[in-house]
């Protein structure tokens, strides 16, 4: 029988104490219509260990004139705590380039800090840690794209908005999870061919390959978090819990996809939850989503397969108020690099802008 990996509880964070008892507990009693928001996902006794780092750093948002982007990996008491967006690297961006802060703290991976910096040249973009990359990012290159143009002449390239500047700046047209196939679709009949490249998600290529008579040419690029799904083990958590309602993002393989009863972008999956309210569901996807989506659907079951993306957590509460604290690390992009990579970005937002939706901010 297969063996399921499953997390009963929402992912421990672990902060070292910040400030006196005292403080400690002036700070939790304070902050008590924050920790609301995440008493489901965070136990009251670790409230107190968290409310001086929330306090401090909504304080200094205050005195820096900062937002905090927090992308849907991160861990409940990042993202329902210090937040002033939450959503998809590309919502965050744009919302991020429409508000008057000049600081933007991304509580994400580089490549999403990268895009907010093409869309907000203006503004200092930091990111806690440096560290935090993304394995589906790092497996292609401006160059490497190229080489694909040399290789199909004429072809539009099609490239996922989880990719560095660099790629961006070498392609036609950016895409979301959410719409890739529009995009596709589009590209190709505004150039007049039948065949697009598609960079760098291999099993989104092939998701989207088949929902469109458009051709697609798949680089080899795979997201560790979502290529280590099967559609063995999807079968079996279906067994194990009969009902069960399974939702799976597009970077998952075409046969776990297959499985699933619903799939979509993480945005779009949230909002399923959101609006059906199924009585169990698993999310195929990184682990900690589903932690953040369980604080907003009360009496919905989450079973959590606990995939997790090592990269995501190297953002922290106690990482982020050093970044406010200390100015570091600033994300900076080549401007000529930027430009390029800013055309791709709008050439999408002209094709098939996504829906966006802003979220009110998490300081009081």
């Amino acid at each position: 029988m297969t063996e399921l990996p499953i997390r009963t509880q929402p992912l421990a964070v672990h902060l070292p104490p910040l400030g006196d008892p005292d403080e400690a507990l002036a700070a939790a009693a304070e902050l008590r219509g924050t920790y609301a928001r995440v008493a489901d996902v965070v136990p009251e006794i670790e409230w107190p260990v968290m409310a001086p780092y929330v306090k401090r750093i909504l304080d200094l948002k205050r005195e820096k004139n900062a937002v905090i982007l927090a992308h849907n990996y991160m861990t409940p008491d990042i993202f329902h705590t210090v937040a002033d967006f939450s959503g998809d690297s590309l919502q965050l961006a744009q919302e991020a380039a429409k508000v008057e802060a000049s600081l933007i703290v991304q509580a994400g991976v580089h490549f999403m800090a990268e895009t907010s910096k093409i869309l907000s040249p203006e503004k200092t973009v930091l990111i806690p840690d440096l560290r935090a990359g993304c394995s589906l990012a790092a497996s292609i290159t401006g160059h490497d794209v190229r080489l694909l143009k040399q290789k199909y002449p004429g072809l539009p390239v099609v490239t996922y908005v989880n990719t560095t500047a660099d790629v961006k700046a070498e392609s036609d047209v950016c895409c979301t999870s959410s719409n890739a196939v529009e995009i596709v679709e589009k590209i190709a009949a505004e150039r007049g061919v039948d065949t697009v490249i598609m960079v760098p998600d291999e099993y989104l290529a092939k998701n989207v390959a088949k929902e469109t008579k458009v051709n697609v040419i798949a680089y080899h690029g795979r997201c560790e978090v979502h290529e280590q799904f099967s559609a063995a083990e999807i079968r079996a958590y279906k067994a194990a819990n009969p009902g069960v309602v399974v939702l799976a993002h597009p970077e998952c393989p075409p046969d776990v996809v297959e499985e699933a009863d619903f799939a979509g972008s993480t945005s779009g999956m949230i909002a399923y939850a959101k609006r059906e309210r199924p009585a169990k569901v698993i999310m195929l996807t990184e682990c900690s989503m589903s932690d953040n989506v369980a604080a907003e659907t009360p009496g919905v079951e989450f079973i959590r397969p606990c995939n997790l993306c090592p990269h995501m957590k190297r953002i922290t509460l106690a990482n982020i108020l050093e970044c406010l604290e200390t100015g570091q690390y600033e994300v900076k992009v080549d401007p000529a690099v930027a430009a390029a990579a800013r055309e791709s970005v709008e050439a999408m937002l002209r094709l098939a802008p996504p829906k966006t939706k802003p979220l009110a901010s998490a300081a009081e």
